[in-house]
């Protein structure tokens, strides 16, 4: 598995904003993204620490082809969007082990 990570300082001031239209765009653009198992928004527990967005790729390929997909081009194509502005920190990982306990 191939996971992405972004790291979004968002202002607090716009933040309630920049979640719903985050969140409207990962349902409107994501859904049938080859490759792609799960997206998810992280709201920050603390003032001063950044939103952190997900995604869970089958490869760094499926990762890739959906930079170069009309998809990514949706999804980031509102440049005045709240948060569009905002620092972020893209990394990307390639998942070792994965642990599910029993509940």
């Amino acid at each position: 598995m191939y996971v992405i990570t972004n790291r979004i300082d968002v202002p607090a001031d716009t933040a309630e904003a920049f979640e719903k239209v985050f969140v409207e765009s990962m349902r409107s653009t994501l859904d049938g993204v080859p490759g792609l198992n799960r997206t998810t928004l992280l709201r920050p527990a603390a003032d001063g620490l950044p939103y952190v967005s997900t995604m869970e790729f089958d490869s760094k390929e499926d990762f890739l082809a959906w930079l170069r997909s009309d998809s990514f081009k949706k999804s980031h194509s509102d440049d005045q969007a709240p948060g569009m502005q905002a620092p972020s920190a893209v990394e990307q990982h390639t998942l070792i082990e994965d642990i599910v306990f029993e509940k």
